[in-house]
């Protein structure tokens, strides 16, 4: 019997994970900050993140539809980005804000750059971003813990632990305190990212690099590393918003520049700017360099010879 050469067109590797898959497993790592959410601020934020992932997943399936474009909502991209979306924002935002949210994220961030796969940065950031400077007042307005301390009602959780110090390290560990729903409980952030980890849905490149070079910048700084750690939503944008397949390098050296630009901005904009938050700043502009940074990054091609300056190919 003779032997056939089939040749076909890369990629030659598949993988058993889809789209789906890979974004039910990330659902299922929030589910624990969800859980968490809810025991600090009540059924509010429940409510809320039902009505970010209710609308995401509407103005995916409408946008879709107006455009006659293929409907991608059984791929729960859009639940995912609803539920990151919820994590962002304090639980007394007024619902139609949220919406308002959720159009950003889902319509003009990615349908409108082609859907999946095409957006130029994460889709929540954006939207968080937005809501910030549209409606500033209500973003900082941070509810009273139903079982935390009343520091935080009318204050940014990040400035008051940083006076604080090492004695809230329990609470910021745990979660009885103030803020938006995902900075909340660091642990159950930090078990969902292990088991994001575990299961192969991300590298832990980006997240230990990010955490790393925050922890060494704080201590040049004389700051309190563990408070900067456990708060202001680093855990959240670390494990579960910089690693974003689309918005982040795909090789080894870039998420290693990715996470230590995401590193040194954050703490910028934390030691020297105003502002006490720079995650999602952060996030956004290192987002915006991802293309340069794959271009200087990527493994040259097998097969494909070097072609030096003034000289011709070896």
């Amino acid at each position: 019997m003779a032997n056939k050469l089939i040749v076909t067109a890369a990629p030659h590797i598949t993988s058993a994970d889809s789209t789906q898959k890979i974004m039910q497993r990330v659902c299922i790592a929030l589910v624990p900050t969800l859980i968490a959410s809810v025991f600090i601020f009540g059924i509010n934020s429940l409510i809320l993140t039902a009505i970010t992932v209710a609308a995401c997943v509407f103005f995916e399936w409408g946008y879709c539809k107006m455009v006659g474009r293929e409907v991608p909502i059984a791929d729960f991209s859009a639940v995912v980005t609803g539920l990151l979306l919820a994590f962002n924002l304090p639980a007394s935002l007024p619902w139609w804000m949220a919406i308002v949210g959720a159009f950003i994220a889902i319509v003009i961030v990615k349908q409108l750059f082609g859907g999946m796969g095409y957006n130029f940065a994460n889709p929540a950031i954006v939207a968080r971003i937005a809501l910030a400077v549209g409606f500033a007042s209500r973003m900082a307005s941070y509810p009273k813990p139903e079982n935390g301390i009343d520091a935080l009602a009318s204050a940014t959780p990040l400035a008051v632990f940083d006076q604080l110090g090492s004695s809230e390290y329990v609470t910021l560990l745990l979660g009885n305190h103030g803020g938006v729903l995902g900075e909340t409980c660091a642990i159950t952030i930090l078990i969902g990212g292990i088991y994001l980890i575990a299961t192969k849905v991300i590298s832990p490149v980006i997240p230990v690099t990010y955490l790393a070079t925050v922890a060494v910048l704080s201590l040049v700084a004389g700051r309190d590393p563990i408070v900067q750690l456990l708060s202001g939503g680093l855990m959240l944008g670390a494990f579960f918003m910089a690693t974003d397949y689309v918005t982040s390098p795909t090789t080894n050296k870039g998420k290693i520049i990715f996470g230590l630009g995401l590193g040194i901005i954050t703490c910028a904009i934390r030691f020297l700017g105003t502002m006490n938050e720079g995650v999602s700043f952060a996030i956004l502009l290192m987002n915006l360099l991802v293309p340069y940074i794959e271009v200087n990054t990527r493994q040259d091609k097998l097969g494909i010879a070097k072609v030096k300056k003034g000289g011709a190919a070896k």
